[in-house]
């Protein structure tokens, strides 16, 4: 995957990511246990789906925020992703 060669081995930052990460029902794509930050790449599929809404706002009660990518952005501007990763690990 093309968001996990550029988040492994503390690649961005030193922030370490795990990737697909068993969590409660879920499997979490890329998640930063330190910031509390998870990373969900998603196709069109995904598009204004209401079973992701319900499962980040289950996952904001846990204390994570959660930050989604379209699978395309990823492989087209993966350096303004990663800006846009870093900017929210790294703001308030």
């Amino acid at each position: 995957m093309a968001m996990w060669r550029l988040l492994r081995g503390r690649r961005l930052a030193l922030f370490k990511f795990r990737r697909q990460v068993p969590f409660r029902n879920f499997i979490l794509d890329f998640v930063c246990f330190e910031k509390h930050f998870i990373i969900e790449i998603d196709g069109s599929q995904h598009a204004d789906s209401k079973r992701d809404t319900a499962r980040d706002a289950v996952l904001m009660t846990e204390g994570f925020r959660v930050a989604r990518y379209w699978n395309n952005d990823v492989l087209q501007q993966p350096s303004a992703v990663l800006e846009d990763i870093l900017a929210k690990l790294t703001g308030p």
